[in-house]
């Protein structure tokens, strides 16, 4: 699979709906793959910045190669201020499609755009500023997991991880202006944790003959190889943006 790096920089916002009453806002941004809340970045809280904030904060992501040239992948930056009392406000927020980002004659230069913030109300209020740039393709090969012979399988195996695959919706907040984080078709889809695997109900020792126990062993094999070879399949395009990440070294822009 090929993939590319998209580096962001945000720079600074203007204009932004002012939400706090008595004091000026601390405002940051979250900055994630729209559906995808486990790809979430944050920025530094600008101290009393007010309705003007900058930051000049990079961040990184992964995306696939092939998304990049077709609708359903997007940036979802939710803007906010950081409360002493209470939990923090919502300012607004951008969304910006992968696929208006990339231009394959130039994608690795580097560009820098303003868009509307979008406040909870739907209304538009202040600008946005940021940089980005993509990075050259590479490629991640993932290894099938392996089974020792001596050991029989009683679990299904940690699944292997890749970048972000599209998303298929995205609903929209409850006061409507931009989508919702919850759930990449919202978050990564589910997956049995890590290291962990399904014990068996113990049973109490039997006396059989030996060709009743040769029988269950082989349809145990079976069993445990059919359980590899559809979780195999069925998480061949997981969630992965970690060993993607990990392979990929620093990159400067």
């Amino acid at each position: 699979m090929e993939y590319r790096r998209l580096n962001i920089t945000l720079l600074s916002a203007q204009g932004l709906k002012d939400v706090n009453h008595f004091s000026k806002m601390d405002v940051y941004v979250d900055v994630s793959i729209a559906g995808y809340p486990q790809s979430m970045q944050r920025t530094l809280v600008d101290k009393n910045s007010g309705t003007s904030p900058k930051w000049n904060h990079r961040m990184e992501f992964v995306v696939d190669e092939p998304y990049l040239t077709k609708p359903g992948l997007s940036l979802l930056f939710q803007l906010r201020t950081q409360s002493t009392i209470g939990p923090d406000k919502d300012i607004g927020a951008v969304t910006v499609s992968v696929h208006d980002l990339f231009r394959p004659d130039s994608a690795a230069a580097d560009r820098t755009v303003d868009h509307q913030v979008i406040t909870p109300s739907g209304k538009s209020k202040g600008t946005l500023k940021f940089a980005y740039k993509f990075g050259d393709k590479f490629t991640h090969q993932v290894a099938e997991p392996k089974r020792a012979a001596e050991e029989p399988v009683t679990a299904y195996p940690p699944p292997p991880q890749y970048a972000y695959p599209p998303a298929q919706q995205h609903p929209g907040y409850g006061y409507g202006g931009y989508p919702t984080t919850s759930g990449y078709g919202q978050g990564y889809p589910a997956a049995p944790p890590a290291g962990y695997a399904a014990y068996a109900q113990p049973q109490k020792p039997k006396k059989n003959r030996m060709g009743g126990g040769l029988g269950l062993g082989l349809g145990a094999g079976l069993l445990g190889g059919l359980l590899v070879g559809d979780i195999g399949e069925s998480a061949a395009y997981a969630d992965g943006y970690g060993d993607a990440m990990g392979d990929m070294g620093d990159f400067d822009f």
